[in-house]
């Protein structure tokens, strides 16, 4: 009786552990596991995958997506969320990821040669601008950067990066 009794202590000491050190809930209200770490030494540039909104790193080693404000991560069948792309991460619900994320097109991080990469300054200044402008449905916007890398003093409304000036026609 006395070993059932200290067994079910440390099984209930195990779970309040667990749930402090993993506050997200899972699908059956379970912690989600953790998420193996994936470094990422500076701010990595992005590249627009055609037809969405969504943005990845393309000389990062993991999956690691941008979209909306947020950097997403899938892993195991889960998806982890954070504001910054080295986290900290956590789990969301499949309900909760975008659908976009989700019906990206397969070979999406095959970019071809030279495709435009944006700095993430650029990206963090930017995104709700060009999200909200339509700014890469644009086809002079796609055609005036192809083949060339972005520089950090591109940020004109209209010509070079879609920034948030005035008095340039908006």
């Amino acid at each position: 009786m006395k070993n059932k009794t200290t067994l079910s202590l440390f099984v209930a000491i195990l779970f309040s552990a667990l749930v402090i050190l993993f506050p997200m809930k899972g699908r059956a209200g379970l912690p989600a596991p953790p998420l193996p770490p994936l470094v990422v030494p500076a701010p990595p540039p992005v590249v627009l995958i055609p037809g969405t909104y969504v943005y990845f790193p393309p000389d990062v080693d993991g999956d690691l997506l941008f979209y909306q404000g947020y950097w997403y991560r899938p892993f195991g069948g889960r998806w982890y969320r954070a504001y910054h792309y080295n986290g900290p991460w956590g789990f969301i619900s499949m309900g909760r990821v975008p659908r976009v994320l989700i019906n990206l097109p397969p070979g999406y991080r095959n970019a071809p040669p030279g495709h435009q990469r944006i700095p993430h300054g650029q990206l963090k200044k930017n995104w709700r601008t060009w999200e909200r402008e339509k700014h890469w449905d644009r086809p002079a916007k796609r055609g005036r950067h192809e083949g060339r890398v972005m520089g950090e003093h591109e940020s004109s409304p209209r010509g070079h990066g879609g920034g948030h000036g005035k008095g340039h026609g908006d």
